[in-house]
């Protein structure tokens, strides 16, 4: 067992949250996030609201915390083709404290596999999530 899975840990609840959103994202019309958060186990944030817009997401980002942010974003390329990518946004603002850095990246790539993205983007303001969609077209 890798050091990671002792120290970080997922309920079974929280894994079927993941498969779940995983599953059902892939055929969205439009964008769906998630919040997670550590505590002594990597869980959804307590309000479980599934956003439907990056804006709600950045409203909702605390300044000082970092977070995992599941996204699945639907994309028209530009060949007409429909993508609809599923990343993990790590949102590290460079705010927070120590303690809280070494954590959240200790577990990052813990959360990308039981997650299952293909792909990790790094945040440090809430603001970059404007930015997105232009880092996910040009993927």
């Amino acid at each position: 067992m890798s050091s990671e899975a002792r120290l970080y840990t997922f309920s079974q609840e929280t894994k079927d949250h993941l498969r779940k959103f995983r599953l059902t994202t892939s055929r969205a019309s439009g964008p769906q996030a998630v919040i997670y958060k550590k505590t002594h186990e990597i869980k959804q944030d307590e309000d479980k609201v599934v956003y439907k817009s990056l804006e709600e997401v950045a409203d909702d980002l605390p300044d000082n915390s970092p977070r995992y942010i599941l996204l699945s974003y639907p994309l028209t390329l530009p060949d007409g083709r429909l993508s609809v990518p599923y990343v993990l946004l790590y949102y590290l603002p460079t705010t927070c404290n120590a303690e809280a850095r070494m954590m959240y990246a200790g577990a990052k790539e813990l959360m990308r596999n039981t997650a299952e993205v293909a792909r990790v983007i790094d945040l440090e303001s809430a603001e970059e999530l404007e930015e997105i969609p232009k880092k996910l077209g040009d993927s």
